[in-house]
């Protein structure tokens, strides 16, 4: 397969959202998924421990990974097989042609592999001159059809029955109906002979069992049986990751992998090859005889050792392969694995990429990930896989600096809070022949596509900073003083929900300081992976709030939030100094809601009330599922006297604004925020609230567009209307 950086990346998605196909398939599956999988789960007592127990089992086998290998080797060795420890997919493919030509091997039978599929292990047989066949029914169909896999667990999901009756007719040299129950039927019927004439059957591996040599596979079709049973030599090919100490490690795998991959309760199939068994064969005289078998273990590494010495990076063996991430993913599911990957697809793939095929096919697929953190809610491990890729894109940016434009941007502008600031004063007043209220809803020429489907946001004409000095109260006596950092887009698009804070602050008897150096967060810098220039905009920031001496820094984005709390923490972790100063204010650090809703309960003011007015509730990413606030707002909601609160169905799913994803790949956000927009045109709410600026930005625009009666509000603007309605 092509590197990454020979792709034409943008056709590619243009294609993907062309195809209805593969469009339907994936929405129908993620609609459905959800509900599948909690059904799945509703006999296990506690899921939560059962991930816990299973994360740890992983950490721990990584820590002692040479031991566990080791034992493995030996306990599989004990019992007849052949191990080898292969260093990359060449010499993978050397051992195992050399093994072919030895044994006289013609023909080989395989069932699915992510492993083989990851060094093109096919491709290399075929060129030794071997019949290699797939026998995994999705895997034998786009091996027919040419395809890579769409998705590490359902091979061929972006293909619809009719397409694959076409290629059924095509491999079969007959016409085939499109009838799944005959396809299936003819398949079975083609296979077969190919598990009888095969010389050697090659395997992955849902897992190796270090106590007794065993390997396991997890499976919903009995070819994966015949192919480690029928033929005389079995070859399994297992990925270090795949390792585990014991059999009762194997229970967890057991009861997460087949609920996460495909919301069943158990697959069809659990087989478990511990060593070597004979093989009966008829004998010339027609009697049944024993006869020689072999088995070989092949452990490939091709970069796993390095990443589970990297003290990140290891975090990435906690993966059961179950694509669970794929399947609740945004963008995947509005693109697909063959755009959102390279072998591995999705952000889990992207991860997986940097170590095995290198930091350059990683660099162009990583911006798929706009980090909703929907994936590490339902990983088994807990993969923290936004994390992971930020990570990877600052050690891409330390290995050759950024792209020349961002590198200008970042270093002159966002990290200079004057001419930042200047520019964004600039931009107000250049936007005016396009503005029509507070959106662009029309650009010219080569920009016009940007607001096609969804209105831009215009910049205030006058900023936050410039009336904060009009609303800010002298309060008498101050139960507190909070100190407020309103971010890019409160200071210079939604000045308004700036005031409201203000206001819900001040009516709770709070003194508030707006810090006039304050700048951008520096999220944007630093999700691009530039932490240098990350770090002197959070020092900027830092000297700005330390100045004020306040009880609690208050913030009316969870992003911002998110960043000052933990991004922050973790840029200075190699300097003591400023950690230190970083660790003082973080512990200062309250999102609104989260610091109003106990205030008000305090106060008697959260009874639940019912007005004429539906509201409902978005939740963003990073407040829901990076700062675990969610209760808080619909408590506030709720209390408020002139609205009633009604859910939205997937009130947490992304809107697809992401910074400067929503941006970059607006044909892929859109789709997404359509979903959003048609959920809250489906609750039957006036009001939108939000409680993140930039989702505001994204779902204002939408609206704008799509269902102009509906408004967009942050909870902030809500309590302060009723504030002025006492």
């Amino acid at each position: 397969m092509e590197s990454t950086q020979d792709r034409n990346l943008r056709k590619e998605i243009e294609e993907k959202l062309n195809d209805e196909v593969l469009r339907g398939a994936l929405g129908r599956f993620a609609e459905a998924y959800p509900t599948a999988r909690a059904k799945a789960y509703e006999n296990v007592e506690d899921l939560d421990s059962l991930r816990e127990s299973f994360r740890q089992m992983k950490i721990n086998t990584v820590a002692n990974l040479e031991a566990i290998t080791d034992k493995f080797e030996a306990e599989a060795t004990k019992r007849g097989v052949k191990v080898y420890r292969a260093k990359d997919g060449d010499d993978l493919k050397k051992y195992l042609i050399d093994l072919c030509q030895k044994k006289g091997i013609k023909r080989i039978a395989k069932s699915k592999s992510m492993a083989t599929e990851e060094i093109h292990l096919n491709h290399a047989l075929e060129e030794a001159g071997l019949h290699v066949k797939e026998t995994d029914l999705g895997e034998w169909i786009i091996g027919i059809a040419g395809h890579r896999p769409s998705h590490m667990v359902m091979p061929a999901i972006h293909l619809s029955r009719q397409q694959c009756a076409e290629y059924f007719s095509q491999e079969l040299h007959k016409e085939i109906p499109v009838d799944i129950p005959y396809m299936v039927q003819e398949a079975r019927l083609n296979l077969r002979q190919e598990f009888v004439q095969a010389d050697m059957g090659i395997s992955g591996a849902n897992f190796g069992i270090a106590e007794n040599g065993a390997i396991g596979l997890v499976t919903n079709e009995g070819n994966a049986r015949i192919v480690t049973t029928l033929p005389k030599i079995h070859v399994v090919v297992i990925g270090y990751e795949k390792l585990i100490p014991t059999i009762q490690d194997a229970s967890y795998i057991m009861r997460m992998l087949p609920r996460n991959a495909t919301g069943q309760l158990m697959t069809s199939y659990m087989t478990l090859v511990d060593g070597v068994t004979p093989l009966m064969v008829k004998g010339p005289d027609g009697k049944w005889v024993e006869e020689e078998r072999e088995v070989h273990y092949i452990l490939l590494d091709n970069g796993r050792l390095k990443a589970a010495k990297d003290p990140v990076l290891k975090e990435s063996f906690n993966c059961l392969r179950c694509a669970s991430c794929l399947n609740v993913c945004p963008v995947y599911t509005v693109v697909g694995g063959h755009v959102f990957g390279h072998i591995y697809a999705g952000g889990i793939g992207a991860i997986l990429t940097a170590f095995l095929h290198g930091m350059k096919d990683f660099e162009h697929i990583n911006e798929m990930c706009i980090g909703c953190r929907k994936c590490v809610e339902v990983c088994p491990g807990k993969i923290n896989i936004p994390g992971l890729i930020d990570e990877l894109r600052a050690r891409a940016v330390k290995e050759h600096g950024l792209p020349f434009a961002a590198k200008v941007v970042f270093e002159n502008v966002l990290s200079n809070r004057k001419v930042f600031h200047t520019m964004l004063r600039m931009a107000s007043i250049g936007q005016k022949p396009f503005q029509s209220g507070r959106v662009i809803r029309h650009l010219p020429l080569f920009l016009s596509g940007m607001a096609k489907d969804r209105s831009l946001p215009a910049i205030a004409d006058a900023p936050f900073r410039d009336r904060v000095a009009k609303i800010t109260k002298k309060i008498d006596k101050p139960v507190k003083k909070i100190a407020f950092f309103a971010g890019c887009n409160i200071d210079f698009v939604f000045p308004e929900t700036g005031e409201a804070i203000v206001k819900v602050l001040q009516d709770l008897n709070m003194e508030v300081v707006f810090p006039m150096d304050q700048s951008c967060c520096g999220k944007p810098v630093l999700g691009m992976g530039d932490r240098d220039t990350g770090k002197n905009i959070a020092k900027r920031n830092i000297e700005a709030f330390e100045k004020v001496d306040a009880d609690v820094l208050i913030f009316g984005c969870p992003t911002c939030a998110e960043t000052w709390h933990e991004t922050y923490l973790s840029i200075f972790a190699d300097d003591p100094a400023w950690l230190a100063r970083a660790e003082k204010l973080a512990h200062k650090v309250q999102e609104f809601a989260q610091f109003v809703a106990p205030l008000y309960a305090a106060q008697g003011r959260l009874n639940k009330k019912n007005g004429a007015t539906k509201v409902t509730y978005h939740d963003s990413c990073h407040m829901r599922r990076g700062l675990g606030i969610y209760k808080e707002q619909r408590q506030l909601l709720d209390a408020a006297k002139d609205y009633e609160f009604v859910e939205m169905k997937d009130c947490d799913k992304c809107c697809g604004m992401a910074g400067a994803f929503g941006v970059k790949y607006t044909e892929i956000s859109m789709p997404i925020l359509k979903n959003k927009v048609d959920n809250i045109k489906n609750s039957g709410a006036e009001i939108v609230a939000v409680g993140c600026p930039a989702c505001m930005m994204q779902i204002q625009g939408g609206l704008d567009k799509q269902a102009p009666n509906i408004r967009v509000k942050h909870v902030a603007e809500i309590l302060a209307d009723e504030i002025d309605r006492k």
